[in-house]
């Protein structure tokens, strides 16, 4: 029983295809399945340290539209809805990394990555799971941005273009929330 335990520990240290150890330090997260990156280790990433291991870092905006155009983390796609995330990332899956050793990262997030982030993160694993043979996967290495953009944008505003914060209730935009609710379901 213990050894059962120990490799199912084991098992949540690696990535999705159970080919290697995570690459980014995690930390606590709301949801126990996921695993979540603290805005230093994203900015981390984004100046450059993990260069030489990391292919690709995408970044996935969850957020509405109105929100992201408000204030974002340098080099965020915006990707509200599942059809977009499915077109973006899963309709042109990328080709396995030409250097090996070298990874493709996604990080997704919301305002405050605590239902739409997670939500969107689970969806993409989910689908890629349904495209490959298991273990195999596309994105075998997803993270969940702790504390949204709120928190990051709090911390690190001059990572961020163009450097304001526009919440998701944002009495302005409540048509724009109303509709992109609906569209959502």
């Amino acid at each position: 029983e213990d050894l059962e335990h120990l490799l199912a520990k084991d098992d949540q240290e690696l990535i999705g295809d159970f080919s290697k150890a995570h690459l980014l330090q995690t930390v606590q997260g709301k949801h126990q399945d996921l695993k979540y990156i603290s805005p230093e280790m994203m900015v981390a990433v984004l100046t450059g340290q993990f260069h030489s291991v990391l292919e690709r870092c995408l970044i996935v905006d969850c957020r509405y539209p109105y929100e992201y155009e408000g204030g974002h983390i340098q080099g965020a796609v915006n990707l509200p809805l599942e059809r977009d995330v499915e077109r973006f990332l899963l309709d042109n899956p990328p080709d396995p990394s030409p250097e090996p050793g070298r990874r493709v990262i996604l990080v997704f997030h919301c305002e405050f990555s605590s239902e739409r982030g997670p939500r969107m993160c689970r969806f993409v694993r989910a689908r890629d799971r349904a495209q490959n043979r298991y273990p195999a996967l596309h994105y075998p290495e997803l993270y969940v941005l702790q504390g949204g953009y709120r928190e990051f944008f709090r911390r690190f505003r001059s990572h961020c273009d163009p450097q304001g914060y526009r919440p998701m209730d944002h009495e302005d935009f409540r048509e724009q929330l109303r509709r992109f609710r609906r569209r959502s379901r």
